[in-house]
């Protein structure tokens, strides 16, 4: 297994003139350290800088500033055939006139190995539980979606990996097999607990399978941690707002006497040195408003139920014109039309500076 370290890594690229010729930072001063074993989930809009960094970190770029380590050897000084990576793509990147069994083995054939590779695949297959044996002597166009990705990370299973790099392996399943995707490569990271970053859309995906989640932005990371931490105690307004389903509320405000105001809600206590008048936004998510007789009134828009879940979110407006999101257990029966009075729970708040975005408190 091995240590990743990131050191202030850059990268920029150049448009070409018939793009307007501009300097594009696609990575901005990175820095990271993920030990030996670890999972680290990368979530981010397009553009963010996700694929641009796994390139960097498999060495298939180099940084224009910075390095990138393995083990605090830097990368560009080990040799290609020593590094050890092991990468799947959105489609499995597989040669198209190749049986899978000559795939998964030309690693292990190049260094003459060819015997190991029966052990290697029944492993895998015992692990996973997917029957990899009978997809072996079928080629890429026989194989569906979900079976070519199978076989893309049983070949880089195959490499001895070192470091895994997967880039929205599952992005292009549907839901079912992608789920079901995600219960095969857990228990194949469990078994194999190699260094890894997964790249991903899905927010559901980087829960199950990361250890840590970094959230990316313009080429930076905006925060790194637990799912949990990201969710319940986000840095700024764009974590808060990018993490979670369904999307946390946001309130416009301002301080009254060292307490927050706004149209809907009002008299929640702040930090102590924020002047008289500052503009303020609350963040509160929809599961911690919840019904109570001294709240404010409200008038339900809409219902949406989600009934595996056991909760229904609820569309509303106050008196006031706000409209934001309140989950209701689906035993409440909310209708629409029906009027209710709802306040914060006082624990779940979080107050942002609305023109820097940065959490005050």
């Amino acid at each position: 297994m091995t240590t990743v370290a990131l050191d202030h890594v850059s990268k920029q690229f150049q448009q070409s003139s018939a793009d307007g010729g501009r300097t594009i930072t696609a990575l901005d001063n990175l820095s990271l350290k993920l030990q030996s074993g670890d999972i680290l989930g990368i979530l981010g809009t397009s553009g963010s800088g996700k694929s641009t960094l796994l390139r960097l970190i498999a060495g298939l770029i180099e940084p224009d500033s910075g390095e990138v380590l393995y083990d605090g050897v830097p990368l560009r000084e080990i040799p290609m055939i020593e590094r050890g990576i092991g990468m799947v793509f959105q489609d499995g990147a597989l040669m198209p006139h190749w049986e899978s069994r000559k795939t998964v083995g030309f690693f292990l054939a190049l260094r003459h190995r060819e015997h190991e590779i029966p052990e290697r695949v029944a492993r895998i297959a015992q692990i996973t539980g997917i029957g990899l044996d009978h997809l072996l002597a079928r080629r890429p166009a026989q194989l569906s979606g979900g079976e070519r990705q199978r076989v893309g990370i049983a070949r880089a299973l195959a490499r001895d990996p070192r470091v895994f790099l997967f880039d929205e392996p599952f992005s292009n399943l549907d839901a079912k097999i992608r789920a079901q995707g995600r219960v095969e490569l857990k228990r194949l990271l469990n078994a194999f607990p190699v260094t890894s970053f997964y790249v991903t859309h899905d927010q559901v995906e980087a829960v199950a399978l990361a250890h840590r989640i970094a959230v990316m932005r313009d080429g930076r990371f905006e925060q790194i941690d637990t799912y949990q931490d990201l969710y319940h105690n986000p840095v700024n307004l764009f974590v808060a707002t990018f993490i979670g389903t369904p999307t946390i509320n946001l309130f416009p405000g301002f301080i009254v006497d060292h307490r927050w105001r706004g149209a809907t809600f009002a008299g929640y206590r702040v930090r102590g040195d924020l002047e008289e008048g500052s503009p303020v936004t609350l963040g509160v998510r929809p599961e911690r408003i919840t019904p109570h007789d001294d709240g404010a009134a409200v008038q339900i828009d809409a219902v949406t139920p989600f009934f595996a879940e056991r909760f229904a979110l609820v569309e509303v407006h106050s008196e006031s014109a706000e409209r934001f999101q309140i989950a209701l257990p689906l035993e409440l029966h909310p209708q629409r039309g029906e009027r209710l009075r709802v306040q914060p729970d006082p624990e779940g708040l979080l107050f942002f500076d609305p023109e820097t975005g940065r959490r005050i408190g």
